[in-house]
Order: structure tokens, then C-alpha cells, then sequence
């Protein structure tokens, strides 16, 4: 029987979240920069750039996956137990590797790439083991962290991908109505977050009748469950005056949106609707903020100076933004485009970008709990387009 190491098998019809011209684009951006640089061809083997590139978001469960760019070819390297699928679901070329010899994975690759060439790869994301083979099969005449490039050009977003970032903001609210409907004192935490994602899945399936469905969550805390911004969901039962954090988390082809909001059940205290109406303002102020020429770092630090004349300043826990794409809770990130006061990068028409400060008021003092607003927001010419339409604040937020 013949055993290859590699093959192609391409069945079925093509199913992509974008138009075949929009990925073509894409590897032109991206083959300016290899030539920028004298690259010969990129290995990536991030979940975030591959999806970018080619439409293909993979599952690895422990096995490697790569796109394979050279200035002619585009080509997915999966693996044989995913058969066709990603041939389907991916822009370009597609080649299987079997699991009959350890390595054919970079046989695949080295099939494409040959050897002695300049290979781009990202830094952040290949690990010590795979690198070192990436050095012994394809023997690169010198290698090249193309990570942050690519950051930059995933960080500036094409028509194309604001419209769906637009529908993803659209499905969001729809769990975050959810969400409000499903609030009462001793319901748990799961099965208030199993009603929004429950809605959310069910309308990306209507807006989105050929995508693959993965992936949409929600983080619905309370209480003291409220503290972090990226604290699980519990089985805690919802009390009357709790304080709630609404997160919601739909996953449209790999791109990420959310809604954020504060919410009480049944009351809020003085304290906490003093706290709650400072972070409100806060949110205003900085989308107020948010305009082409503004840096991060400053944004940041205007944000900055307005909790801290209100001594609330010692209360903020992270970053008050951050950018969206093809991103989501355990692959890729935008680095360069977040709120805070290390990066200097200048906002431009065509960014996105969320407006989400947070504090923090330990337990046991008055106002307890975490406050957190979050919107999504297009940098447009003048200023920017708020794609958010769940109310925030007091007077639609105490529930249940």
C-alpha cells in the first residue's frame, strides 16, 4: 500500500466568510511585506493569521497547522483527520499530511517553501520545538519574526470585514437582551449565560446560513464573581441587590465582537450607583476620545486624569480598549491597538476599537464589585460610529 507523507484531497464546494478578491487583497498587503523585507515565504502557524489569510480557522487538538505564503502560492497545511474540510473552507491551496511518519508536517511545508530561502514566521506563536524543525527541514538562509507586520495590517480593517464586525456588534446585543430577560433573584449564573448564547447562536445561524458555528460564549458574573473581567461563569444564584457583569461573545468565522454591561438585580445602594455613574461617565468621556490622530497612550491618560480627580483612579484594573478581527479568548490579539498608556499607536479611519474602562472596589466596602461598560467603535474620517445598541447605565440596567 502506499503510505505518502502528503497529498491533496479537494472535495465539496468552497464555503468562505469573504469574497475570494477581499483574501486576495490580503496577500497582496501581505507580499508587499515579504518584499519589503526580502522574505521568500511566510510559515504561519497561528489560528489568527491563517483564518486572516485564508478564510481557514483550524482545530488543532495537539496536531500542527500552517499556511504556507510565497510571492506565487498560498497554500493550507492541515491535517489527514480533517479530510476536505479545509480545503473548503480556505482561499488557495490546500495539502493534507498523514500521520504515518513523525514530521510530515514539514515535509508538506518544505514541498512549497524548498530549502535555503528567507522564511518568515511569527515569533509569537512557534514554539522552541517547531522552530528548531522549521531550521532542520527547510535549512532557511535566515529567518524572520513577521508577527508584528502582520499585526500592523490586521490592525487597519476593509469594508468588508467592518460590515461583518457590524453584524457580529448587531448579534451581541441580541444576547445581551437575552441575557436582561433571563435575570431573577435565584436563577444561577449558567443558566442566565446559556439563555444569551443560546440567542446568539441561533442568530448568526440565521444571518450566516453557510458559516461552521463555534465558539460564541458568554461571561455572565455576579457579586463578588464581578472583580475580574474575565472570571468564569458559576453556578452562584443571583440575590437581590447583586451586582452583575453582562458579557456576551459572539464568534462569526474567527472574528470576535462583544457587549459589556453593568447591571443590578432588583436595587442598586447609593454607593454603588455612585460608583456605577462615574464609570458611565468615564465611558462617554472616552469614546468622546476616540478620533483619527489621538494616540492610545494619550487617550489613555486623559481617561487616567479624569478617574483620578475623582479619586477612583487607584480602582482602574487594566487597559480602558482594544482592537477586534480575527481574534478570541485563546488565539490572537491585536497588541498594538489597545488603550494604555505603552503604546503609541495613532488611531486612523478604518480602526475598530472598543471604549471598556473597569473598576474594581474590593469586597467588603462600600460599592463592592466590578463596573465595567464596553462598546465597539468604527474610526471614521471625523470621529467615530458607535455599532453598540444595548443601552448602558442605571436607568435600563437594574433588573430582574
Amino acid at each position: 500500500m502506499d503510505r505518502p507523507d502528503f497529498y491533496r484531497f479537494h472535495q465539496g464546494d468552497r464555503v468562505l466568510p469573504f469574497s475570494g478578491s477581499e483574501y486576495d487583497a490580503r496577500l497582496a498587503g501581505l507580499r508587499a511585506i515579504m518584499a519589503e523585507h526580502g522574505v521568500a515565504a511566510c510559515v504561519f502557524t497561528s489560528m489568527h493569521n491563517i483564518a486572516y489569510y485564508s478564510g481557514f480557522l483550524y482545530c488543532a487538538f495537539g496536531r500542527p497547522y500552517a499556511l504556507v505564503v510565497t510571492a506565487t502560492e498560498s497554500v493550507t497545511i492541515s491535517a489527514g483527520i480533517d479530510a476536505a474540510q479545509p480545503w473548503r473552507r480556505c482561499h488557495g491551496d490546500n495539502i493534507t499530511y498523514t500521520d504515518w511518519q513523525r514530521n510530515n508536517y514539514w515535509r508538506a511545508i518544505l514541498s512549497v517553501t524548498g530549502t535555503g530561502k528567507v522564511i518568515g514566521f511569527e515569533g509569537d506563536h512557534l514554539s522552541l520545538a517547531q522552530k528548531a524543525l522549521l531550521d532542520d527541514f527547510l535549512k532557511p538562509a535566515s529567518s524572520l519574526d513577521i508577527a508584528p507586520a502582520t499585526m500592523r495590517q490586521r490592525m487597519h480593517k476593509s469594508p468588508a470585514e467592518i460590515a461583518l464586525i457590524r453584524q457580529g456588534a448587531q448579534v451581541a446585543d441580541v444576547g445581551g437582551y437575552a441575557i436582561r430577560d433571563a435575570i431573577k433573584e435565584g436563577v444561577r449564573e449558567i443558566d442566565v449565560a446559556m439563555a444569551g448564547r443560546d440567542a446568539m447562536e441561533l442568530e448568526i445561524a440565521k444571518r450566516f446560513p453557510d458559516a461552521e458555528y463555534r465558539d460564541t460564549w458568554v461571561w455572565f458574573q455576579s457579586g463578588i464573581n464581578t472583580d475580574g473581567a474575565h472570571n468564569p461563569v458559576t453556578a452562584r444564584k443571583l440575590e437581590r441587590g447583586d451586582i452583575l457583569s453582562l458579557n456576551t461573545f459572539p464568534m462569526i468565522s474567527g472574528y470576535y465582537t462583544a457587549l459589556e454591561r453593568t447591571l443590578f438585580v432588583g436595587e442598586v445602594d447609593d454607593a454603588s450607583l455612585k460608583i456605577w455613574e462615574a464609570n458611565v461617565a468615564a465611558h462617554e468621556y472616552g469614546m468622546s476620545l476616540l478620533k483619527p490622530g489621538a494616540s492610545c497612550a494619550a487617550v489613555t491618560e486623559q481617561i487616567n486624569a479624569f478617574f483620578a480627580e475623582r479619586d477612583l483612579l487607584q480602582y482602574r484594573t487594566f487597559g480602558y480598549g482594544h482592537s477586534f478581527g480575527v481574534l478570541s479568548h485563546y488565539y490572537g490579539r491585536e497588541a498594538g491597538l489597545e488603550l494604555r498608556e505603552d503604546i503609541d499607536t495613532v488611531l486612523e479611519p478604518g480602526m475598530v476599537i472598543s471604549m471598556e474602562p473597569m473598576l474594581t472596589i474590593a469586597e467588603g466596602k462600600p460599592g463592592a464589585g466590578g463596573y465595567r461598560e464596553h462598546d465597539i467603535l468604527i474610526i471614521t474620517e471625523n470621529g467615530n460610529e458607535n455599532i453598540t445598541g444595548y443601552p448602558y447605565g442605571p436607568d435600563f440596567n437594574v433588573v430582574g
